[in-house]
């Protein structure tokens, strides 16, 4: 599945992480994974750092 998703911000590609959260490889947003379902919504992100 993360073949095909990308980050809804700049498109980049999305890793998956051990909290867990999907980071986005280009603008570091980090989107939510609640129940096992992504939450790919920009004001569910948080930036990282």
């Amino acid at each position: 599945m993360l073949a095909i998703i990308v980050c809804p911000a700049c498109r980049a590609e999305l890793e998956l992480t051990e909290t867990p959260e999907l980071v986005c490889t280009g603008c570091g947003l980090a989107y939510p994974v609640r129940d096992g379902i992504p939450v790919l919504l920009v004001d569910e992100a948080r930036k990282p750092g």
